[in-house]
């Protein structure tokens, strides 16, 4: 692979390094050295990422082997229900590939019932929860279920689970025989576990030539865990740490060649979820490409990164870098990396204390079922309600500029998107709008998938965020066999789950519901689009 960055002040990148290999930092990630970042007699054993390439092939050999049955059987239509590093790492390998590979992470009925009904004659689901809890992946399997009783298959037969050993969803494939189940490594964290079950299995059944991958991992780990300069684990790591230190806390993240489609996203999840915590941490920002807005009109609060080879657009002067590879030497490159800028920046990289707040709003709006009396908006304007508590604003426009208003010149936005990832997809343009009129970077998530990404920074990284959260009346509704509620009602619990635990930490919310989807999209934007900003965004 190929690394090439700039730094502005060489001193502090050579102090840092120096720091960083007298502490073997690389070495003893390579050693599965836990003690790097705790001081526990008995640090909880998460270290297993490290050597998952080299003990990939007994792995692949039975992927490539159940793929030959299924296509022996007519299966061709590989369907993934997981969230976060469930799902994201073998999206990435799909996407550049070229191999599709249906990835269903969403609690919007729309789009689960459009996922149901692609092909259900020649569907294998593949159910993937390291916990093997996850409300969201167990939901979306018993709508597969029950989609595939009423067409007469035995769900058991098209179902494959991926879970940790004991889990409750281990228990269940082995009481109704699922098709197969492959336990991953409990000790590899989900945001780590791309080059284990989690990220083979799916990619490798759906067509991606998982070996080459997991073979070019292999070659690269030796060179990542060596206590070295020239290490470039160790100067990505620093060069994030040097940031760090310097308030340019965000990554923003440029796709420039289609061989690496998708690994921002990735990317976005690994470094957001390791890193922001305990009020510190990198907060990446993914953007269409090096000539969108916050790229390259970048200011001083932003490192800059394409994800292959450099583009004639002119990037600002400072924290700028350049990586091009493959899948497998990026994958183990951004974990060595990561895991060394948690040390660099002083945060434990493997853990996430703030992910269960929003959960468990969740779950008590979920208990209170239809008995609670649903919220009421401050203000209702053509196709859009509006809530939140405002000092003056009595329409939109207002209560977006209030919102921009509360965000200090190098905070972010944070835009989350309680919508069909796949029908609303033009949503996504809204982070550029909000960048430009907010005068600050701005990210775009949609949910519940952010939760299981950027979530985590969002609640516990640096206290400098404000965030506008979009839900939608649904276009259908569809039931969650066994529970007593159904996705829309799922949907809704988690935006205002998230909403309340954000509060909890002081971080300001403002919440749109679109009555109408496209409309209340088109009125959005223009309400944004008539905020005038209170920062100039360009360079310095």
């Amino acid at each position: 692979m190929r690394l090439q960055h700039s730094v502005p002040v060489s001193e502090d990148y050579e102090a840092e390094v120096g720091r960083l290999l007298e502490a073997r930092v690389p070495s003893r990630l390579a050693a599965k050295d836990a003690s790097l970042f705790t001081d526990d007699e008995q640090p909880v054993p998460r270290m297993g990422w490290v050597d998952l390439p080299q003990r990939a092939a007994e792995l692949v050999d039975e992927i490539e082997a159940l793929r030959t049955r299924l296509e022996a059987q007519g299966l061709r239509s590989i369907s993934l229900t997981g969230m976060g590093g469930s799902s994201l790492a073998p999206e990435v390998m799909a996407q550049s590939a070229g191999v599709r590979l249906e990835v269903v992470d969403s609690t919007d009925p729309n789009q689960v019932a459009e996922a149901i009904g692609t092909d259900l004659s020649h569907t294998v689901l593949i159910v993937a929860s390291k916990s093997g809890t996850t409300i969201e992946t167990d939901a979306i399997r018993r709508a597969f279920s029950a989609a595939f009783e009423s067409v007469g298959i035995d769900p058991a037969s098209r179902l494959i689970a991926i879970t940790d050993p004991g889990t409750e969803l281990d228990a269940l494939a082995t009481e109704q025989g699922f098709l197969a189940t492959f336990h991953a490594d409990a000790t590899v964290g989900g945001r780590y576990s791309a080059l284990s079950a989690f990220g083979l299995v799916p990619a490798g059944l759906a067509g991606v030539d998982v070996r080459v991958i997991a073979e070019s991992a292999a070659e690269a780990v030796g060179g990542l865990g060596t206590d070295a300069p020239d290490n470039p684990a160790v100067q990505f790591g620093t060069w994030l740490g040097i940031g760090h230190a310097r308030a340019t806390e965000k990554l923003v993240l440029a796709e420039t060649t289609p061989a690496l489609s998708g690994m921002s996203k990735w990317v976005e999840q690994l470094v957001a979820e390791s890193l922001g915590k305990d009020g510190q941490g990198i907060l990446p920002v993914v953007v269409d490409g090096a000539a969108d807005v916050g790229f390259f009109d970048a200011r001083a609060d932003a490192m800059l990164c394409t994800l292959g080879p450099a583009t004639e657009v002119e990037a600002p002067s400072g924290f700028n870098s350049e990586l091009e590879g493959d899948l497998g030497e990026l994958f183990v490159f951004w974990e060595f990396a990561t895991a060394i800028a948690g040390y660099s920046i002083g945060v434990d990289p493997f853990d996430q204390p703030d992910v269960e707040a929003a959960k468990e709003h969740a779950r008590q709006a979920l208990s209170h079922g239809s008995s609670a009396a649903p919220p009421q908006p401050s203000f209702r304007e053509e196709q859009v309600e509006v809530f939140g508590e405002f000092e003056e604003a009595t329409d939109l426009v207002g209560a977006i500029g209030e919102l921009f208003a509360q965000v200090d010149e190098y905070g972010f936005v944070g835009v989350q998107a309680f919508l069909d990832r796949i029908a609303d997809a033009d949503a996504e343009g809204l982070r550029a709008l909000v960048s430009q009129h907010s005068g600050v970077q701005t990210t775009f998530g949609f949910g519940p998938r952010y939760l299981h990404s950027t979530g985590q920074y969002h609640k516990g990284g640096h206290p400098n965020g404000v965030f506008l959260q979009i839900t939608a009346e649904p276009r259908t509704d569809l039931l969650v066999p066994g529970r007593p509620y159904g996705f829309t009602e799922l949907q809704r619990a988690q935006a205002l789950g998230d909403a309340a635990a954000l509060r909890e930490k002081g971080r300001p919310v403002l919440r749109v519901h679109l009555l109408d989807r496209a409309q209340g999209l088109d009125q959005l934007r223009r309400a944004i689009a008539d905020v005038e900003p209170r920062h100039h965004y360009g360079v310095d």
